[in-house]
């Protein structure tokens, strides 16, 4: 199957599916499906097909959020952003890799991300515009395998106890014999024979490489699904680790490019997730990509949690790396290294919230606004520090106070520096920025959300509402109405 015919012949309710998500995936730009270095998780659109009983009773609670959103935004006036600032430009650069792809424009596009790689362009949130053009170009592919595995009454060989293809890098595919859906393979095999028509483009063979990472994560997250049998969930997992394995064989021969481009060093240190790897090796990778791009803390974070010992790391080593990470990117960041490295780790990990150094990240925190004093940034530290580190608290007695310590500069972050919401942001501070959240409508998702949001405002100013006031929110700061 030729790649450009992939998103022609998906079944009516792959296409009906794909075309939601790709025309609102600026709706949910806080969720970017990148498998780079600092998207550990691949980001998992959510199922287009729901039970009835599932249907009525998100319904419910539509209403019920609805009801308290009005309730909340009478008496706390903030500009909303429904968007994020640059997902426009984020999608626009993904559009264009995916309509270069769908053209078989192979060599136009190798030379966009060699170009975009070369200067370091980046959108202006700090995303690289090299990986968002490589995931435009791989992501029919990648969300074809999605959604079919999403598929409630797909009961072919493949998703329940099968394995499916027997050499995803070669020519082989499953076909109706093995009871192999061709939706699940034929994506990928066409990706691969764009590959060897172009033997020598490092950037192709990386995409290819990328594309089967995506594909990887979609597996595990299957697999993952406790209420399916453990012989399904078994052949799920072995459909990872191929497409893992298939991604570390593509990659193993760039590995000396990769020490002039952070794309595909990005590459190379997403196969971390995939695989057992010396700590040191792993540390020393993250630290080449960071030293590559030192103002995008999503490497950092990524090294944070590969440092967790339920990765490649110890507790110890997670420690160093922070303080390491700090010292080679201070001109940038401050003490914003070491926070960044620890802001997922904690929330995956209990014993490394209280390990950590609060002063230190707390200082780091203060360094990184004074870097980025965005309303995304803010949003960002206000949601984690309101939302994310709370909703851990009685789990390990140990954490906790390193919890309340942090969480406490939420107030200040509030009152002192929110001008504007970002409700997807706090959306997925509820998630724990879990990447692998299904999200069944960005829309409700986003209104979760702002009612969170507004409540934990609401708590933060709960004196001047009781006293009667309203509370708007400007450029300068905020002001008090009459009620």
């Amino acid at each position: 199957m030729h790649l450009s015919r992939l998103h022609k012949e998906f079944p009516a309710w792959i296409a009906a599916g794909l075309s939601g998500v790709t025309s609102s995936s600026g709706a949910d730009a806080t969720q970017v499906p990148l498998a780079d270095a600092g998207d550990q998780t691949a980001a998992a659109p959510g199922a287009k097909t729901l039970h009835q009983s599932e249907t009525i009773s998100e319904a419910t609670s539509e209403t019920t959020v609805e009801q308290d959103l009005e309730g909340l935004a009478a008496k706390l006036l903030i500009p909303t952003l429904s968007d994020c600032p640059d997902s426009q430009s984020r999608q626009n650069l993904q559009d264009k890799g995916q309509f270069l792809a769908r053209q078989e424009r192979w060599s136009d596009l190798s030379q966009l991300i060699r170009d975009a790689d070369k200067a370091q362009s980046r959108t202006s949130s700090g995303l690289p515009e090299a990986d968002l053009l490589a995931y435009g170009a791989r992501s029919d592919v990648v969300n074809a395998v999605e959604h079919a595995l999403q598929d409630r009454n797909d009961k072919s060989a493949a998703t329940t106890t099968r394995t499916g293809a027997k050499d995803i890098g070669g020519q082989k595919s499953a076909g109706k014999k093995s009871g192999e859906n061709p939706i699940l393979i034929e994506g990928v095999m066409a990706l691969e024979s764009l590959r060897r028509d172009h033997p020598r483009d490092i950037y192709l063979t990386a995409i290819v490489a990328l594309a089967h990472i995506d594909i990887a994560w979609t597996w595990r997250a299957a697999a993952a699904d406790e209420s399916a049998g453990k012989a399904k969930r078994e052949a799920q997992m072995r459909r990872s680790n191929a497409h893992f394995e298939r991604a570390t064989t593509l990659l193993a021969p760039l590995k000396d490019q990769s020490r002039d481009s952070a794309f595909l060093s990005a590459a190379q240190c997403a196969l971390f997730a995939g695989q057992c790897a010396d700590t040191l090796q792993v540390a020393d990778a993250y630290g080449a990509l960071i030293d590559q791009a030192p103002d995008n803390p999503r490497p950092m974070r990524a090294l944070g949690a590969q440092m967790l010992p339920r990765a490649n790391g110890s507790y110890a080593a997670l420690e160093l790396e922070a303080r390491r990470t700090a010292a080679r990117t201070q001109h940038q960041w401050g003490a914003g290294g070491y926070t960044w490295v620890y802001f997922d780790a904690m929330t995956i990990d209990d014993q490394a919230c209280a390990r950590v150094d609060a002063k230190f990240f707390l200082d780091g925190l203060q360094d990184i606004l004074c870097a980025d004093p965005s309303q995304e940034m803010i949003n960002l530290f206000a949601a984690y520090c309101a939302v994310t580190l709370p909703n851990g608290l009685g789990i390990n007695p140990s954490a906790d106070h390193n919890r309340i310590e942090i969480s406490k500069a939420a107030r200040w972050l509030v009152r002192s520096h929110l001008h504007e919401l970002h409700p997807l942001i706090w959306a997925h501070a509820c998630q724990g920025f879990d990447n692998n959240a299904r999200i069944t409508s960005p829309r409700r998702f986003a209104a979760h959300g702002q009612v969170k949001a507004l409540q934990c405002l609401a708590h933060f100013f709960r004196d001047e509402i009781n006293s009667g006031h309203r509370v708007t929110f400007t450029p300068k700061g905020f002001e008090l109405l009459p009620g």
